[in-house]
């Protein structure tokens, strides 16, 4: 482990600790506004019995929602993410003391700690992360590839929330040569696109032996690599490639939770499913629901079920098309629905069928799918997971991103797979409700007519 990975966990190890500590004072501070000097001691008791259990769900939920992870965050992003994690630490802290028996907790206390610790948290990540970007800086890159990987990968840089990577240079050819002058003016090099195996391994001595950090992009020969095993034969370490599945264990588990998280919230959200119905057929003419064939799990096919967002006609005369910005054809109560996922609510039905799970790649149509596949060898084995409500590329990409990005998602995904994944993007789903970018649709005229910015400068 280098010194600046120690550094980094220190560093999150501390924030955390102090989290803790202002979260502890904030409820603390809870029972004072409520009570003065006066707090009942059973009432105290009650939370001072139940605070380790009350703590250890902060500390997981603030990991599983990457609170301490700050390159890649807005102040925005702290500002939404701290208010979900105290609204669910609310919910945590009355099962908590409902399950411990400690009935004594003061539901008002609740309500003003969520308050309390809200702003005061906030405030604190506030201020950890101007230190860090104080400390830290911008961090210079050189982005090498085809013009057409460079381009979308320099425009997702310069499109980011945070300010941390500030691309520099861009190599289009004579890879090795150009990025031996110019090393010196860069802290970053990130490989976008494929080259020659012995021009890479040339690159990659070169970078390590100046300690520049490398990136580079997730196609298939970098996927293959992530999560080995290792094995040791005799004398000689040999890297077994994981495959690109879930176990029949995890698999099982997996069905399981699906089973009854759609029962469970097809309950809870049957008032919300029972006004939209209402509102479409008052808004539109046409049906409520919305039914198309998708591709699930072994390339099967099946109905997915959806609230309409579209006008009943939208693909009599086009065909089938994927989603664009500010697409025509959505009802203006449609671009509500899809903004805040309501319209995806009637797939518990088909996860509760077997069709899909709540968590996997999105399931796509079989035009799309046949054109994909033709397009990129790899794309079939995202179909070696069921399809999923929500999943990898839709709380970590955009919306509606091409498809080669989507399908990078979606084999991490697979490759990654635990069950506390599935947790944390459950979780990341809730956050991404509050971010209008993740519902933007595809823009291809924007994508063809992107440009390298003036300020870059262009090797060849």
């Amino acid at each position: 482990m280098n010194q600046k990975v120690r550094v980094s966990k220190t560093i999150k190890f501390f924030t955390g600790v102090i989290d803790v500590l202002l979260f502890h004072i904030s409820i603390l501070l809870s029972f004072y506004i409520q009570f003065g000097n006066n707090a009942p001691l059973r009432n105290v008791e009650a939370y001072s019995n139940s605070v380790i259990y009350i703590m250890v769900a902060f500390i997981f939920f603030n990991i599983l929602f990457g609170i301490y992870i700050l390159y890649n965050k807005s102040i925005a992003d702290f500002l939404y993410t701290t208010i979900i994690i105290q609204f669910i630490m609310t919910l945590a802290i009355m099962a908590v003391t409902f399950f411990g028996r400690w009935f004594a907790f003061p539901r008002s206390v609740l309500l003003i700690s969520f308050i309390v610790s809200s702003l005061v948290l906030f405030l604190w990540r506030i201020l950890v992360y101007k230190v860090y970007e104080k400390i830290s800086g911008s961090k210079r890159v050189m982005v090498v590839g085809t013009r057409k990987k460079v381009t979308a990968a320099i425009f997702n840089f310069e499109n980011s929330r945070s300010n941390r990577h500030k691309v520099t240079t861009a190599v289009f050819s004579n890879y090795y040569k150009n990025i031996e002058h110019n090393l010196d003016q860069v802290d970053i090099v990130y490989i976008a696109s494929k080259i020659e195996n012995e021009e890479k391994i040339r690159i990659y001595d070169l970078i390590i032996k100046e300690g520049k950090k490398l990136f580079v992009n997730t196609n298939f020969d970098n996927l293959i690599l992530v999560n080995p095993n290792i094995m040791n034969v005799e004398d000689e370490s040999i890297i077994e490639i994981s495959d690109f599945k879930i176990s029949s264990e995890d698999g099982l588990i997996k069905r399981v939770i699906d089973v009854v998280f759609s029962i469970v919230f097809l309950i809870a959200t049957s008032p919300i499913m029972l006004i939209t119905a209402i509102l479409i057929k008052m808004t539109s003419p046409g049906p409520i629901f919305y039914k198309q064939v998708r591709i699930t799990k072994d390339g099967n096919e099946f109905s997915i079920l959806k609230f309409r967002t579209m006008s009943a006609t939208a693909e009599k005369d086009s065909g089938p098309v994927l989603a664009k910005s500010n697409d025509s054809r959505v009802t203006p109560l449609g671009s509500y629905l899809r903004s805040l996922r309501i319209d995806e609510l009637p797939q518990l039905i088909n996860v509760l069928k077997g069709d899909m799970s709540v968590v996997g790649p999105r399931p796509e149509r079989p035009f799309f799918v046949d054109q994909f596949k033709e397009l990129n060898p790899s794309y079939y084995l995202r179909h070696n997971v069921r399809a999923g409500i929500t999943g990898y590329a839709q709380v970590y990409g955009k919306y509606a991103s091409d498809f080669n990005s989507k399908l990078n998602f979606d084999l991490l995904y697979i490759k990654k797979y635990t069950l506390l994944l599935d947790v944390k993007i459950m979780l990341q789903t809730i956050k991404i409700l509050f971010d209008k970018i993740s519902s933007a649709g595809v823009d291809e005229e924007e994508a063809q007519n992107r440009k390298i910015p003036n300020t870059i400068k262009i090797l060849e």
